[in-house]
């Protein structure tokens, strides 16, 4: 989205279409180890675990690496796993409106998040994303062009990519373990568009695994790690009424998993009025990508009241 919004902005492109489509089982994600040689491979995938730093430990998937990462949050920050839950229970219940959700009809107690099987601790069945067949596009044109079209124009207020200090380092070597790798993402992008935290809306934030987006919600400072067990219930979380409206479609967790970009559509139509779980008077937005990666990424979608 953003490298479509500059190519516009520079005058090199009309019109862009950004897009994602899975067919994850027929290429061999689901399941895969370490040393996969298939089509796109651990690197291009992003993907590498580590090798051998952490496949003869038992580091085989994604659930092994990221488990480091959410249980060094909740010993560093005493984050209880009921709020990783609330961000479970959150997707599920918005699942339930949205006509196109995978998980609509599939409800999500609080005693079925408890008792359900470990994956890697401390992720139950339900911190971890579904792998889908799923595709979304975003077409973008120019503000002047977009304002003729048949739909409502959303802007892309800002928009970028980011890492945290040596986030690339292999084998979990990097200085900071217990970040979603927005700590200076969000603060470029409320900068760029003239907002706050607070003017947001609606939040869609990647979720691969349910702590990465517990330390995004943080990271984008909707709460504090001292106050997030308070803040991030599923009362807050939840649309309309919710404090910070959170995957308002069901997310990857619940409407289907197509990389984030399910997230962008999800961001537009608040902003249009026509998600299944509207906020009233949504003008601002957030679609966040990463969390937990290398190299993160996110924009902020905004109405033309807000320009």
């Amino acid at each position: 989205v953003a490298i479509a919004a500059a190519a516009i902005a520079a005058g090199l492109a009309d019109c862009v279409v950004a897009y994602r489509g899975c067919r994850q089982g027929e290429v061999g994600r689901f399941g895969r180890g370490v040393g996969y040689g298939g089509a796109g491979g651990p690197e291009i995938s992003g993907y590498e675990l580590g090798g051998a730093a952490m496949g003869p430990y038992g580091a085989f998937a994604a659930p092994h690496k990221y488990a480091l990462r959410a249980q060094r949050m909740l010993d560093e920050h005493g984050i209880g796993q009921a709020t990783m839950r609330a961000v479970a229970m959150a997707a599920y219940h918005h699942a339930q409106a949205n006509p196109a959700a995978v998980m609509r009809g599939r409800t999500l107690s609080a005693e079925q998040y408890d008792e359900s099987r470990w994956i890697a601790e401390p992720y139950h069945l339900y911190d971890c994303c579904q792998e889908s067949d799923a595709a979304a596009a975003i077409l973008l044109v120019s503000a002047e062009r977009a304002r003729s079209l048949r739909q409502d124009p959303v802007y892309v207020l800002a928009a970028g990519q980011s890492g945290e200090y040596r986030s690339g380092a292999g084998g979990e070597n990097t200085p900071s373990l217990a970040t979603a790798g927005y700590s200076s993402l969000a603060k470029r992008l409320y900068a760029d568009a003239g907002v706050t935290v607070a003017d947001v809306d609606a939040f869609q934030v990647y979720d691969n695994f349910t702590a990465g987006v517990v330390m995004g919600l943080v990271e984008m400072g909707v709460c504090s790690y001292a106050d997030a067990d308070d803040v991030l219930t599923v009362e807050n979380l939840v649309a309309p009424d919710g404090v910070a409206p959170l995957n308002t479609s069901g997310g990857n967790f619940a409407e289907a998993y197509i990389l984030g970009m399910g997230h962008h559509l999800e961001a537009v139509r608040q902003l249009r009025g026509t998600s299944a779980n509207q906020v009233p008077g949504a003008a601002v937005s957030a679609a966040m990508g990463g969390p937990m990666t290398s190299l993160t990424s996110g924009v902020l979608y905004g109405t033309e009241a807000v320009l």
